[in-house]
């Protein structure tokens, strides 16, 4: 499963953030390895320059052997929340469709 992911001019230590998320994604879609051949990740700011709530995005995209590609995404007040939320609709999202083909 090869893992990309891309970042914002905003994000700060993009190589260590970049690191950090490519683990966490490989740790929590581990057992979707073999259907899985490749994810980007896109990670933004919103908006930077004035702050605010939930202004951090995370969009990731999974493509799945043989299938039409998964996308979600996730917006929270930091960068680790909306990886997290966004890697979590992603899992449920695999579950949902591996399921359904399980069961035909």
């Amino acid at each position: 499963m090869q893992i990309q992911v891309n970042t914002d001019h905003n994000i700060e230590g993009h190589e260590k953030f970049s690191d950090q998320v490519k683990a966490k994604i490989a740790d929590a879609l581990n057992r979707f390895s073999r259907h899985v051949t490749r994810i980007e990740v896109h990670v933004s700011d919103e908006n930077s320059d004035k702050g605010g709530m939930n202004d951090k995005r995370c969009l990731i995209e999974a493509r799945l052997e043989g299938r039409q590609p998964i996308a979600v995404t996730h917006q929270a007040a930091t960068l680790d929340l909306a990886v997290n939320g966004a890697t979590d609709k992603l899992k449920n999202a695999i579950e949902s469709t591996l399921g359904r083909l399980d069961s035909h």
